[in-house]
């Protein structure tokens, strides 16, 4: 027998109502979607999404097995080896053999992808700039202390 509930749904506008922290860190994140395509087509950076492009960071100080990558990155093997693929067919990155275990293989940037990060770097700053034109340098300042300090408590 199914069961009938009530459904209740609450506008922002009620009093009571506040969005959680971490769903505001995640509708800030991906406000930034837009202006990072944006700069990536600007900047002949075709095939290129903003969730794939993050795989590339890490790779910024040397290549990584794809294993090492998904725990920097706070993902799943699957989830890596998903984004690997599609900078790899889109000239972002490159696999290897690894010379010291031959069973592994290392992935590292191109140079395609090192110009890929030269913009992302550039679209962050200019956000925030952004930030800190309306938060002024102070608050931007307390809040980079206060994500780290949420990120290094993370583990």
């Amino acid at each position: 027998m199914a069961h009938s509930y009530p459904v209740t749904t609450r506008s922002v506008s009620d009093s009571g109502w506040r969005p959680t922290v971490p769903a505001l860190v995640h509708m800030l994140a991906a406000s930034g979607g837009p202006g990072l395509r944006a700069a990536f087509a600007a900047a002949g950076l075709d095939g290129l999404r903003p969730a794939q492009a993050v795989a590339l960071v890490p790779l910024a100080a040397g290549a990584l097995h794809a294993s090492d990558l998904a725990d920097r990155l706070r993902v799943s093997r699957q989830a890596v080896a998903q984004a690997i693929r599609a900078l790899e067919s889109h000239g972002y990155i490159v696999r290897s053999p690894d010379d010291t275990d031959a069973r592994a293989l290392l992935i590292a940037l191109t140079p395609r992808g090192r110009h890929a990060l030269r913009v992302m770097r550039g679209n962050a700053l200019a956000v925030e700039q952004h930030w800190e034109a309306v938060l002024g340098r102070q608050r931007l300042d307390d809040l980079r202390e206060t994500v780290q300090s949420l990120l290094d408590a993370q583990g």
